[in-house]
C-alpha cells in the first residue's frame, strides 16, 4: 500500500523525447548536451528518451560521413555516453554512423546502465528529392548478429527488442526516420512481438504542411500498433545549405497525443509523458493480434529498477473519460451520440411495423433525452408527432416541480401530454399483498418502490399493445451498471431502450447540447436547462422531512461512478489503479480542464477515502447484485467507445458472480479504505 502513488506501481512509465542544438561534426560536444540531459531525465525518473537521428555527429555531414577522424570521434563520444550513465535509471537511444563488416550503418545505440544493450540499423534509406542517403549508408534491412564495440560483441539487427525483465510492459523497439514513412514500416512487426514503446530518432527536414504529415503518421501508427510512439526530430545546428528543420518532438499513446514541444526551438527541448502500459496491455489482449512472431526478435533484457515513490502524474486524466473537454469535440460527440440512437430507433420502427411510440416521461434526465430522441425519429420518419405517446405517471412520491417540467416539455415539442395516475392501482397491488403502506404505516421499502416503478412499465406496455406501438425505453448504461432499475416489468424492461448505451454523464451533456445547437425552439431550450440542472431522483419515497430522495446520496456520485464504469469495462483494470486514475482526476477542482458549460458550482473535489468508498459501492454492484438485470436487456445502440453493457456485445458474464477478490484489492491497496 505504501507504492499505492508511484506512477511505476500502477504500470505507467515516464517516457521522454529530446531535440538539441547540435554541433556538426562535434561528437565529443554533442556528448556533453546529451548527458547533461541524462542527468535530468534520471532525476525526473524518466525510464527511456530518444535523442535525433545522428544527434551525436549531426545529421547533415553528407559525404563528412566516410572521414575516419569523425567515425573514430563518434566512438569516442560514445562511450563517454555510456560511461556516464552507470548511475542514470533511463534507457538512451541516440544515434550515430557505425561501420560494420566495411559497410557503414545509419544506427540507433541503446545504452543503460553504463551497458550499450544493441544497436539497431536504419532499414529504409530515402532516395529521393533532397535525401540520397544511399550515397554513404547501408540499409540494415534483415541484419541481425553482433557488432564488436569496445572489445565486446554488442547485438546488432532489425531484430531487437529491450525488455525490463523487472518491468516487463516496457518493452522497446526502435526505428529511425524514413522507417516510419514506408508502407510497411519495421514497428509494425515489433508491436505485435512485443514492443509496447516505440523509439523513432528522426532527422525529418520541415517544409510548409510537412508537420501534419508527420503528426498524422505518429498519431496512426501509434493507434494501429497500440503502442507508445515517441517521436524526436533534429532541429538547431543542423545545416540549412538546403534544407530547413523544426526539432519538434511528441509522444502518442494508442492514438492519442500526450506531448508536444514547439517548433523552431531555441536551445534544447524535453517533452515527457507517463505512458499508461496496463492500458496498452488491456487494448492488446482484447485484439488477439499481439503476441505473435516473437520467434523472429531478440529480446535483450535490462533492469529499470524504477523509484517507487511518489513522483506525481505527467499525463492529464479526464475526470469524465465519456465526455471531451474540447467544446468543438464535446459538440461533434453529443451530435453523434444523438444521431446513433435517432438512427436505431428510426430503423426499429420501421422494422417492427409500428404505428406508435410509447415512453413514459418523468422531467428528469434520461426520459427526456428519450423523448427528444423519439421526436426526432418520428420527424424523419415522416410522422406526425402525435403518433409519439407521451405518458407522465405521478406516484406516490412524485414532485409538482418533475411533474410540470414533464408537461412543459411535452408541450414545447407539439406533442400530446398524457396523465396516467398510478397510485390507485399502486394502492389496490399494495393492499393485495399485504404491505404496510396500505394500512397507513409510512413503510418506504424496496417492495414499495418497486411496486410503482413496476406498474408504470406495465401500464406502458399494455399502452403499447393497445396503441400498436412499442415502448421506448428511458432506462441509461449507469444505472444498468449499477442495477438501479427494476427487473422484468420494470423500467429495466422496455420493447427497445434508446438510452442503453449512454452513460448518464454524457445525457447531461447531450441535452445541454440539444438545447444549443440542436434545431429545438426556444421554449424547449428553456425546459431542457430546467430540467440538466435538477437534482436527480427516482421520486419514489415521501419527502418526510429530509428532502426529496437522492439518487446520488445511495449509489454515489454518476461523475465517479461513470469514471468506475469506464476503466473497469473499457479497460478491467484493478480497483486500486482506478482510485489512483480518480485521485488524480478528482482531487484537486482547480487543476485540469472541465467540459465546456460545466456548472461551476458542480466543479468539486474527492478526497481518496471518499473515491474509495463510492468505489467499494460500485464494485459489490457491478459484479454481485446487478448482471442478472444485465442479462436479460433489451436491444438497444451502443454509442460510446467506452463500451456497453448488453450481454450480446460488450459484456457478457454470469448473473451468479460475487464482487470478493475485487473488494480485497480496493481494502488490501488503497489507503484509507
Amino acid at each position: 500500500m505504501s507504492n499505492f502513488f508511484s506512477l511505476y506501481h500502477q504500470g505507467f512509465s515516464r517516457i521522454a523525447a529530446c531535440t538539441l542544438p547540435v554541433v556538426l561534426a562535434d561528437p565529443y560536444k554533442n556528448a556533453d548536451s546529451i548527458i547533461s540531459v541524462l542527468e535530468e531525465c534520471h532525476n525526473e525518473g524518466v525510464a527511456a528518451v530518444a535523442f535525433p537521428e545522428l544527434g551525436l555527429t549531426g545529421y547533415t555531414l553528407d559525404d563528412i560521413r566516410f572521414q575516419d577522424v569523425l567515425l573514430e570521434s563518434s566512438l569516442e563520444a560514445l562511450k563517454k555516453v555510456r560511461d556516464a550513465t552507470t548511475e542514470i535509471m533511463s534507457v538512451v537511444a541516440l544515434g550515430l554512423p557505425l561501420y560494420r563488416n566495411n559497410l557503414l550503418y545509419n544506427c540507433a545505440v541503446i545504452i543503460h546502465r553504463g551497458r550499450i544493450l544493441g544497436v539497431v540499423p536504419k532499414t529504409f534509406l530515402p532516395r529521393y528529392r533532397e535525401f540520397y542517403e544511399p550515397r554513404q549508408f547501408s540499409s540494415g534491412q534483415d541484419t541481425t548478429g553482433y557488432i564488436k564495440l569496445y572489445g565486446e560483441n554488442i547485438p546488432f539487427g532489425t531484430d531487437l527488442l529491450f525488455q525490463a525483465h523487472d518491468y516487463p510492459d516496457l518493452t522497446i523497439g526502435v526505428e529511425i526516420c524514413e522507417d516510419l514513412w514506408v508502407a510497411c514500416p519495421p514497428s509494425s512487426k515489433l508491436a505485435p512481438a512485443g514492443a509496447t514503446v516505440i523509439l523513432n530518432l528522426s532527422a525529418s527536414p520541415v517544409t510548409i504542411g510537412r508537420t501534419d504529415d508527420r503528426s498524422l503518421l505518429c498519431q496512426s501508427q501509434s493507434m494501429r500498433t497500440l503502442s507508445a510512439y515517441v517521436y524526436a526530430a533534429a532541429g538547431e545546428g543542423e545545416s540549412t545549405t538546403d534544407l530547413a528543420w523544426d526539432g519538434q518532438t511528441s509522444i502518442h499513446e494508442a492514438g492519442q497525443l500526450l506531448a508536444q514541444s514547439d517548433r523552431f526551438p531555441d536551445g534544447k527541448r524535453l517533452i515527457i509523458a507517463d505512458v499508461d502500459l496496463s492500458l496498452l496491455r488491456q487494448d492488446r489482449l482484447r485484439t488477439g493480434q499481439f503476441g505473435q512472431g516473437t520467434e523472429a526478435y531478440r529480446t535483450i533484457e535490462f533492469k529499470l529498477d524504477p523509484p517507487l515513490q511518489d513522483l506525481g502524474l505527467k499525463r492529464n486524466i479526464a475526470r469524465f473519460p465519456f465526455v471531451p473537454t474540447n467544446e468543438e469535440k464535446l459538440a461533434r460527440d453529443c451530435y453523434e451520440a444523438w444521431t446513433i440512437q435517432v438512427s436505431a430507433l428510426r430503423r426499429r420502427l420501421i422494422a417492427s411495423h409500428t404505428q406508435r411510440m410509447v415512453i413514459g416521461v418523468s422531467g428528469g434526465l434520461d426520459s427526456t433525452l428519450a423523448l427528444l430522441v423519439a421526436v426526432r425519429a418520428a420527424d424523419e420518419l415522416g410522422w406526425p408527432r402525435d403518433r409519439v405517446l407521451a405518458y407522465t405517471m405521478p406516484g406516490f412520491a412524485t414532485g409538482q416541480k418533475s411533474k410540470n417540467l414533464a408537461y412543459d416539455l411535452m408541450k414545447s415539442l407539439g406533442i400530446e401530454a398524457h396523465e396516467l395516475d398510478i397510485k390507485p392501482a399502486a394502492g389496490v397491488m399494495l393492499e393485495g399483498i399485504g404491505h404496510p403502506f396500505a394500512h397507513g404505516e409510512p413503510v418506504h421499502d424496496i417492495t414499495f418502490e418497486n411496486v410503482q416503478a413496476g406498474l408504470r412499465t406495465d401500464f406502458l406496455f399494455r399502452l403499447a399493445n393497445f396503441h400498436n406501438g412499442i415502448v421506448v425505453g428511458t432506462g441509461d448504461l449507469s444505472e444498468l451498471a449499477l442495477g438501479w432499475c427494476t427487473y422484468g416489468v420494470g423500467d429495466q424492461m422496455s420493447h427497445y431502450n434508446v438510452n442503453a448505451g449512454m452513460p448518464k454523464t454524457l445525457i447531461q451533456h447531450v441535452i445541454r447540447w440539444i438545447s444549443k445547437k440542436g434545431g429545438v425552439s426556444s421554449q424547449t431550450a428553456q425546459v431542457l436547462d430546467k430540467i440538466v440542472s435538477a437534482e436527480i431522483s427516482p421520486e419514489l419515497v415521501p419527502d418526510t422531512g429530509s428532502g426529496i430522495q437522492s439518487t446520488e446520496q445511495i449509489i454515489g456520485p454518476y461523475a465517479l461512478q461513470d469514471f468506475n464504469l469506464f476503466y473497469v469495462l473499457r479497460y478491467g483494470f484493478t480497483p486500486s489503479r482506478v482510485a489512483f486514475l480518480a485521485y488524480h482526476a478528482w482531487n484537486d477542482e482547480r487543476q485540469g480542464h472541465w467540459p465546456a458549460h460545466y456548472p461551476e458550482d458542480k466543479k468539486i473535489a474527492y478526497t481518496l477515502p471518499e473515491i474509495g468508498h463510492w468505489l467499494r459501492v460500485f464494485l459489490h454492484r457491478f459484479f454481485a447484485t446487478s448482471q442478472f438485470k444485465r442479462s436479460a436487456m433489451p436491444n438497444g445502440p451502443k454509442v460510446v467507445a467506452g463500451g456497453s453493457l448488453s450481454p450480446r456485445g460488450d459484456w457478457r458474464a454470469p448473473s451468479d458472480g460475487n464482487a470478493h477478490i475485487w473488494i480485497k484489492d480496493l481494502e488490501d491497496n488503497v489507503p484509507g479504505v
